[in-house]
């Protein structure tokens, strides 16, 4: 699937005997999704060494509504809306500290809700233990990504998500000397020893600094492009433990360090950008403050993960499988086709990158063989990279997906990529054919 870029078993498999192969795989009950997990953690584990790494965490939802009427009712649940059926991914994917390159998956969840699955409401939600929560995915994400990213070496790690991993339980049990969380604020916490609530607590700090940001339009949510002016403050905060925690199991405050982000004169018609961050990370100053923002921005990472797995990319909910712990398995394996995608399009400017990150030997003696194709004779239209590098490939395969080659145009996206490498695999598979001679004997 890596090589060929797609998880379309007929697309993917030469004749009916692989096919058939492929379906065997998938369903046979002795591969196990937590044995695919492993594959892909242990890949990651080789590029972490020495970092300082960022591990993204966040959840997705497979919808397969228009499958439900040839699906087997086995591990069958309902996702969003509480009607469709499908099930939840939650994926770790580990970025580098330094420039937010994707590096590979530390660890995968997947699970299904009941079909009968009960509000929050009627569950008691708000009053049941941490271990019994669906939010209790935050917590295993950051205790098994440390299994691999301990065992690869890194330096460093910063836990990251999104509002619903703003959890007092991750906070008093995932930190320690080797690992940070930066999360985004979801509630207006109560302070020891202040007054205030933490929104008010925040506002009345003074400005650290301001910078400009570019905000891309988003039609969604009637959002224009523009340059944006944001202030920063920060601040040390001492969070105070909820009421439903019990004491002996929690301390009564957690110290941590807040940073707002607040948009000044937006646009007539527009909503401010109004971040709030908190974070074990110390920060006490303009360009702390700025680091923790980028490193928060760069969870946009795992969106375009998700991107790549559904319609965008790979189409993973148009499979037609028919068992749900087959596609759960497909999934793992769509989730490494879409990581080496995304290195791609993230790596197509950085000549530092090695190309054997994604290629292997064969592959790019194939692509040295091609080069010659699939340039122009201008100067314009001449592969700019070195050869050794990771933009060198990427430049061919979305030359091989349509893009024009002119640096003047937009860089090639995920959709164009995706389409180049199905090209390239055609391409290297004739290659590898070519290179066995046959020799007939008597």
């Amino acid at each position: 699937m890596n090589q060929h870029q797609s998880v379309n078993i007929r697309q993917i498999s030469r004749n009916r005997a692989e096919q058939v192969g492929y379906y065997r795989f998938l369903e046979n009950e002795n591969v196990t999704v937590s044995e695919l997990v492993q594959s892909l953690s242990g890949h990651c584990q080789k590029n972490i060494e020495g970092r300082h790494v960022l591990a993204v965490s966040d959840s997705s939802e497979i919808n397969l509504q228009s499958h439900a009427g040839r699906l087997k009712p086995e591990q069958l649940g309902v996702v969003g809306n509480n009607t469709d059926v499908g099930f939840y991914i939650h994926p770790t994917l580990v970025l580098d500290a330094e420039n937010g390159f994707p590096l590979g998956l530390s660890t995968v969840q997947l699970w299904s809700r009941g079909l009968d699955h009960k509000n929050k409401h009627e569950r008691n939600y708000q009053n049941l233990p941490i271990e019994q929560k669906e939010s209790y995915k935050w917590l295993a994400s950051a205790e098994r990504s440390q299994r691999c990213l301990t065992k690869g070496g890194a330096k460093m790690v910063t836990h990251i998500g999104d509002r619903e991993s703003d959890l007092y339980e991750e906070w008093a049990t995932v930190p320690d000397q080797h690992n940070h969380v930066l999360v985004r604020v979801r509630q207006d916490r109560r302070l020891l020893g202040q007054s205030q609530s933490l929104y008010t607590y925040l506002t009345e700090q003074p400005c650290e600094g301001a910078y400009t940001i570019d905000v891309p339009a988003d039609p969604r949510i009637g959002r224009t492009a523009r340059e944006a002016l944001l202030i920063i403050r920060c601040v040390s905060v001492k969070i105070r433990r909820p009421d439903q925690l019990k004491a002996q199991d929690y301390p009564p405050s957690i110290t941590l360090y807040a940073v707002e982000a607040i948009e000044v004169n937006p646009p007539a018609g527009q909503e401010a950008i109004h971040w709030r961050l908190l974070t074990t990370h110390r920060v006490v100053c303009l360009e702390q403050a700025l680091q923790v923002i980028e490193w928060y921005r760069w969870r946009w990472r795992i969106e375009q993960l998700f991107a790549t797995l559904k319609q965008a990319g790979l189409n993973l909910e148009a499979t037609q499988l028919e068992s749900v712990a087959a596609i759960q398995r497909l999934t793992v394996l769509a989730l490494g086709v879409a990581v080496r995608t995304l290195q791609m399009v993230e790596g197509r400017d950085r000549a530092d990158l090695p190309v054997s990150l994604t290629f292997s030997d064969s592959q790019q003696q194939c692509l040295s063989v091609i080069e010659p194709s699939l340039q122009g004779r201008t100067k314009k239209l001449q592969n700019p990279y070195p050869p050794a590098s990771l933009p060198w490939a990427t430049w061919l395969i979305a030359r091989l997906g349509g893009w024009s080659g002119y640096s003047s145009q937009t860089p090639p996206g995920m959709p164009t990529l995706v389409h180049g490498l199905r090209q390239f695999e055609s391409i290297f598979l004739g290659w590898k054919l070519a290179q066995n001679q046959l020799v007939c004997t008597r």
